[in-house]
């Protein structure tokens, strides 16, 4: 069993994360997010027990639901959400909203806003680390939609041929936007198709962050070893619509009861009564604190400036704009 200060450092990252997103979607009711947001509450698991097997030097390349992988590899949350309220102090500043966060001094290469285009970026940095014989691993996050991707199939084609240092972890919440899984794969699970590539693989239940932690534990230890990529794939659920302000109309009402049922927080709490882990009040502490912490970065973003109107064109295509012109 895993040790206290690990759990606890495990409920922490899950519940800043849940913090994090429950203060988002009141705020996009609000008006005040800017842009499209897709929350990864009810997969905290997932994010929190997987980066917590990483290293500095390590890489994850995320998604368009990835504000959750984004804080487990320890982004600025101040800086997060100054981004997603379009402020001139976010991580692009302003610019990127919700889908483009990225900051590669810890590793993170970046969300991304298009299905299925982090994985070609995720094995080229696999690559740059096998080059340079370091002992770093990329993750790659991805959902079960994007599988159905020409370029995961690419991308897992190559890791597989060169053997890159890369770990793919399939979030498979059961539905990309709003068709069930069973509906655009004929196989049960995602980590079947691994079999095609020669890779190992593991599926594990994704809303239990001990097991997550155990099973990517084990899996990060493979990969660095140098034995090549491995898939793992994570049973979890999304909580709330594909994006903000869905008509969620798709999903049957037993479903997310039963899911919910199963949320990842809940999971945790009960595990840490029974081996008598943290008591109530730790737990209520930790929780306090996260919120304090998103209170501070809701204020950091409301009095941090909008980007000036002459920014506009800067860190798009190059910052020489007579340069640019000339290439026209």
């Amino acid at each position: 069993m895993l040790e206290k200060a690990k759990i606890q450092k495990l409920y922490e990252t899950m519940v800043r994360i849940r913090c994090f997103e429950t203060r988002v979607s009141k705020c996009f009711a609000k008006g005040q997010v800017q842009g499209f947001v897709h929350l990864c509450i009810g997969q905290e698991a997932t994010a929190a027990g997987v980066c917590a097997n990483l290293k500095e030097g390590d890489f994850i390349s995320s998604t368009h639901r990835g504000h959750g992988h984004i804080i487990a590899k320890g982004a600025d949350i101040k800086t997060m959400m100054a981004e997603l309220f379009g402020k001139e102090t976010g991580y692009c500043h302003g610019k990127g909203g919700s889908m483009h966060i990225s900051d590669t001094s810890i590793g993170v290469l970046g969300a991304n806003g298009i299905v299925g285009g982090g994985f070609n970026l995720a094995a080229g940095a696999a690559l740059a680390c096998q080059m340079k014989k370091s002992d770093s691993i990329v993750v790659c996050f991805f959902g079960d939609g994007s599988s159905n991707e020409g370029s995961w199939h690419e991308a897992m084609n190559i890791a597989s041929v060169w053997k890159l240092p890369i770990l793919f972890v399939c979030e498979n919440n059961l539905y990309g936007i709003s068709s069930r899984v069973d509906r655009s794969m004929a196989v049960e699970n995602v980590a079947d198709r691994a079999a095609a590539y020669g890779m190992e693989q593991t599926i594990a239940y994704g809303n239990d962050v001990a097991i997550v932690y155990e099973t990517a534990k084990e899996a990060v230890d493979y990969v660095r070893s140098g034995k090549g990529p491995m898939l793992v794939e994570y049973k979890t659920y999304r909580q709330h619509g594909h994006f903000e302000g869905e008509p969620d109309v798709y999903r049957p009402a037993e479903e997310i009861k039963e899911w919910l049922d199963q949320d990842p927080i809940k999971n945790c709490k009960a595990f840490m009564k029974e081996n008598n882990i943290l008591n109530e009040e730790e737990q209520s502490f930790i929780d306090q604190e996260m919120e304090h912490e998103i209170d501070e970065a809701v204020k950091f973003a409301e009095n941090s400036p909008f980007p000036p109107v002459t920014t506009a064109v800067r860190d798009v295509y190059t910052d020489i704009v007579e340069e640019g012109r000339d290439y026209r």
